[in-house]
């Protein structure tokens, strides 16, 4: 899978769908001198993409928060791209750097490596995986209120400010719909 990934012709995409239109793009670039992989959130409607996520030598993360990582594992009805809520998580776990990630976190990366053939001893891989990215690390974020967005403190994230900001209101409302966690929405 490594020489599939870091094939320097084929340069992989995988799209992880939300709702809303909105998508989390995986590109895996394989370059000359180094291989990287970009994160961005898409949507049809918009001329740039968001970068969540870059680990090449600009180093851009962390991009996503717990709640948003557990909020988008569901795939909505009729999406296609990486659909098993398994594989959205450890495809999406890299840009994750929660430094209050919660307990049931290190279960759910447990059964998601498991469900992908990892051993069954596997929860300090697990709690190793959460502790962030080796270049960016778990970081403290926090929920502006009056922005209705995490906001991160990480002197590497794209997230120091709302994400989204420059979107119309409309925009913004339904990006943060998309990236809130199902227990938001009921409550």
């Amino acid at each position: 899978m490594l020489e599939r990934l870091h094939d320097k012709a084929a340069w992989p995409v995988f799209t992880v769908r939300l709702t809303g239109d909105f998508a989390i793009v995986v590109h895996y670039n394989s370059g000359e001198e180094f291989t990287s992989t970009d994160y961005f959130l898409t949507h049809p409607e918009w001329f740039d993409s968001l970068v969540l996520a870059g680990d090449d030598q600009d180093r851009i993360g962390p991009g996503l928060c717990w709640p948003e990582l557990a909020a988008v594992l569901h795939t909505p009805d009729g999406a296609d791209g990486v659909t098993d809520p398994h594989a959205r998580l450890l495809l999406l776990l890299p840009v994750l750097g929660d430094a209050g990630a919660p307990p049931e976190a290190v279960d759910l990366v447990v059964a998601a490596l498991r469900a992908q053939g990892a051993p069954d001893r596997c929860e300090p891989l697990a709690r190793r995986l959460l502790e962030g990215h080796p270049m960016w690390g778990a970081e403290a974020w926090s929920f502006d209120a009056d922005e209705q967005s995490w906001i991160c403190d990480g002197e590497h994230s794209p997230r120091k400010t709302p994400l989204g900001e420059r979107l119309p209101a409309e925009g913004r409302t339904a990006l943060q719909a998309c990236l809130t966690p199902v227990e938001q929405v009921r409550a």
